[in-house]
């Protein structure tokens, strides 16, 4: 079996909820996770701002 290419540390940090803090490897700028649209509505959650889910980040990985 072959050695993996990239390892990746990540680390999230939760601030005001659901805002949360996403570092990832050495990137030094966090990318910010909350609620927004439908994820919010779901949840029935308004936050103060709305930012992209986490699930909007896997979908954007997978279109490429």
């Amino acid at each position: 079996m072959a050695k993996p290419i990239e390892l990746t540390t990540i680390t999230i940090t939760q601030e005001k909820p659901p805002h949360r803090l996403a570092y990832i490897g050495k990137f030094e700028q966090p990318v910010d996770y909350g609620v927004h649209g439908g994820v919010q509505e779901f949840y029935g959650y308004k936050p103060e701002t709305e930012l992209p889910s986490t699930l909007d980040h896997i979908v954007a990985a997978a279109g490429g």
